[in-house]
């Protein structure tokens, strides 16, 4: 269904520090032609005026960007969190997952999970996507299997998608040989890796987008880590994202040893190599960052690189808080990302770099909710290269997503407050490129909890 004239009870809008009162959005061909306040009018007021316009009750936000994932993770939910140990044990049951997933059923597995996330009011999802290989690291006739199944469960789930292409080549920062489930990940060489990329030209079936919105696929690259590609070969993925004018992703400082090991190994953090190599710049997004020195934030914001905060899964494998407001002060872009999708709600992950910021330095209000929003929307959108997503306004695509106002969590709460009270769960209508996906908090695509169910028992079975 699609719907081109909507009556926002409230709507945030660019440059705004809270929703505005009754606003009149209107699209044509999935963007967004014009965006009226109604100066009081009020919502009466608005549908006699324009008795076509579909009313939105509550904060109407635009599109939320998910910065950083891994749907197979999602097979993970409730299975990995009752023991001891940390990311490096957690890593092991991950690898069991990999192992048992072809095309077929990560299509399935990935399109309930980008379902889940459309409900959450997830328009845009950055795929960190190194499960290339079968078995033992045998390519499927077709090399770029995996990734097509990825952009066929993103069209199926109604939600844009970047495909972050990851190199993966080694198994330590020293260059041990990928083995086990690892070797579904490798392509011998950055070479090789790169030549399979750009033999991928997703091509999503007609009828799938919304006209006049232009794609809803892109390829960008990423580098695993420090410990996945050697020295020698950063150069050549991070030159193929220049060519491309794509996004370049890359997990940094995740963990204290990764950082250790590439002093042990190279002599400097893994900032410092990448930043040697090319890899950072203005395109480029470095996930979690959670252990930087303050020489590596001074790199970060030198090189305009971006960072993909992704606290509910840095929790989760107790990675540790990261310097989120230091990063704000240089002026480092903050986007946010689910990653192993502990969680998938965009209104947690963003509370929760406010309220971990407050655990760190025992002190409130580091981010004003305005602050939030921007990193779940537009810098999230432009670290994904949709640069025209995340904001409603004139020439935008047109992404909308609206809270209730009436539920238990929200009830009473001021329309600014939404990121402090509400989660996924409050999420009643999302409209991609001015395609309606979910309505009255239903998916009108896909039946969520019933393919996750099935997807997950065939991924652990």
């Amino acid at each position: 269904m699609t719907v081109t004239r909507w009556l926002a009870e409230y709507a945030w809008l660019p440059g705004r520090d809270e929703p505005t009162p009754d606003v009149l959005i209107e699209a044509d061909e999935g963007r967004f032609t014009a965006v009226t306040p109604l100066l009081g009018g009020g919502p009466v007021a608005g549908v006699e005026v324009h008795p076509d316009a579909v009313r939105l009750p509550g904060v109407t936000l635009p599109g939320l960007a998910n910065a950083h994932s891994h749907a197979f993770h999602r097979a993970l939910r409730g299975r990995t969190h009752c023991g001891r140990g940390d990311f490096w044990t957690w890593r092991e049951q991950m690898y069991a997952v990999a192992e048992r997933l072809d095309p077929e059923s990560y299509l399935s597995l990935a399109r309930a999970t980008y379902a889940e996330m459309a409900l959450a009011g997830i328009t845009a999802v950055g795929e960190f996507h190194y499960l290339h290989h079968g078995p033992g690291g045998t390519r499927y006739d077709d090399p770029n299997a995996m990734g097509a199944a990825l952009v066929e469960a993103a069209t199926q789930a109604g939600i844009r998608l970047t495909l972050l292409d990851t190199c993966y080549l080694s198994a330590t920062v020293d260059g041990a040989p990928l083995t086990g489930p690892q070797l579904r990940f490798g392509d011998g060489d950055a070479q090789r890796w790169a030549e399979r990329v750009s033999a991928f030209t997703p091509s999503p079936p007609p009828g799938s987008q919304a006209a006049g919105a232009g794609p809803r696929v892109r390829v960008g690259a990423a580098v695993h880590s420090v410990r996945a590609v050697p020295a020698d070969q950063l150069a050549t993925v991070a030159e193929w994202a220049a060519r491309h004018t794509a996004p370049l992703h890359v997990h940094l400082s995740e963990q204290p040893a990764e950082n250790d090991a590439c002093r042990a190994v190279h002599g400097r953090t893994p900032a410092r190599l990448l930043a040697d190599h090319g890899v950072l710049g203005p395109h480029t997004t470095a996930v979690h960052a959670t252990h930087p020195t303050s020489a590596d934030l001074n790199l970060l914001a030198g090189t305009d690189s971006g960072v993909c905060l992704c606290p509910t899964t840095e929790r989760d494998l107790a990675d540790g808080i990261g310097p989120a407001h230091r990063m704000a002060d240089l002026g480092i872009p903050l986007s946010l990302g689910s990653d192993s999708h502990a969680v998938v709600d965009p209104f947690e992950e963003a509370r929760a770099v406010e309220l971990d910021e407050r655990l760190r330095t025992r002190r409130r209000g580091h981010f004003t909710p305005a602050a939030l929003l921007e990193a779940a929307g537009v810098t999230g959108h432009t670290a994904l290269g949709w640069g025209d997503a995340g904001r409603i306004a004139v020439g935008a695509r047109a992404d909308l997503v609206t809270v209730r106002r009436d539920g238990a969590r929200v009830a009473g709460v001021p329309p600014v407050g939404v990121f402090f009270a509400a989660t996924a769960a409050d999420v009643t209508q999302v409209v991609v490129d001015g395609r309606q996906v979910v309505a009255d908090g239903r998916h009108l695509l896909v039946d969520v909890p019933a393919e996750l169910r099935t997807a997950i028992e065939q991924a652990t079975r």
